[in-house]
């Protein structure tokens, strides 16, 4: 399959490119959507939702529904085509994780996630094999943090154009099998989660759409180590910490969400306040969101 992403394929890149450029956002509020109610959403929502990701695979819906019901992501992601949820180790039961700071007991305090520390930016399963690459996520939000706790967020489509207009070398690097390591987890019964090696960029051979898997992490991961990489790694570090107008900053609020093909994102440090602590609802898939043409295959089948 031919794509925009075939170093060799300048007309096509070109073309693709200037498409995204055309749908870039010029601020947060430009990915917000309203919406009635997640869990039950109308045609016109749910169209706005699909469109939005096929643009700049990202949306922020915005509801008055704030119960902490763990229903609305999932219900939320049924209807947008996410079906495969992942289960992580330390979501719980039904496969949905809570986003909060942890009791001190358990798992879940030795990662950064559930406290309330700065998150790096990354992508969602940087460390799954290839087989269970995270394509979607759902974030909802039943409560905030008192201060600080906000999201930045950079469609990663972005981030491999300014990388490309910059050195389609770079980007041959990070396209690369063996770019990045994350080393093998060990628990006290011996190794917890394997090595696992693969590149930061890959195309999706039955869609042509574009994959990335990142974490600006500097302790556990390592880097091939050549020239290309390295600079390429340089890069990207900078850019995510430049003022590009493709990274956009929000504090979701209750009832707000991000829907995402799992885009580049990352968490300011905040305070919580004891009588109402941060909860967000976060399903992680298999699954990207449902793009527009299957969606319309469906309505006109249904």
């Amino acid at each position: 399959m031919s794509t925009p992403f075939d170093l060799n394929n300048a007309p096509a890149y070109a073309h693709w490119r200037a498409a995204k450029w055309a749908a870039q956002p010029h601020q947060a509020s430009d990915l917000v959507v309203p919406v009635a109610d997640p869990r039950l959403l109308q045609k016109t929502e749910l169209l706005a939702l699909i469109n939005k990701c096929s643009q700049v695979n990202m949306v922020i819906y915005q509801s008055a529904v704030t119960e902490a019901d763990k229903n609305i992501p999932l219900r939320l992601g049924q209807q947008l085509g996410l079906h495969r949820l992942d289960g992580n180790w330390l979501a719980d039961v039904d496969g949905i994780s809570p986003i909060a700071v942890a009791e001190p007991s358990g798992d879940r305090p030795a990662f950064i996630p559930y406290t309330n520390r700065a998150i790096k930016w990354h992508t969602d399963g940087y460390y799954q094999p290839a087989q269970r690459l995270i394509r979607g996520m759902v974030l909802h939000c039943v409560r905030p943090a008192s201060r600080g706790g906000e999201t930045a967020l950079l469609d990663h489509d972005m981030a491999y154009i300014a990388m490309r207009d910059a050195n389609p070398d770079w980007v041959r690097a990070l396209m690369a099998a063996d770019a990045m390591t994350i080393p093998a987890r060990l628990d006290d019964d011996g190794v917890a989660r394997p090595e696992q090696t693969g590149p930061v960029f890959s195309v999706d051979p039955h869609t042509g759409v574009l994959h990335m898997r990142y974490t600006a992490r500097t302790r556990s991961i390592v880097w091939k180590n050549d020239a290309s990489t390295r600079a390429a790694v340089q890069f990207l570090t900078d850019f995510l910490a430049s003022d590009s107008p493709c990274i956009f900053r929000l504090k979701l609020e209750p009832g707000m969400g991000l829907v995402c093909n799992n885009v580049l994102h990352d968490r300011a440090a905040f305070e919580d306040a004891p009588a109402q602590p941060r909860l967000l609802y976060r399903a992680r898939y298999l699954d990207r969101v449902m793009a527009p043409e299957i969606y319309n295959k469906l309505a006109s089948s249904a």
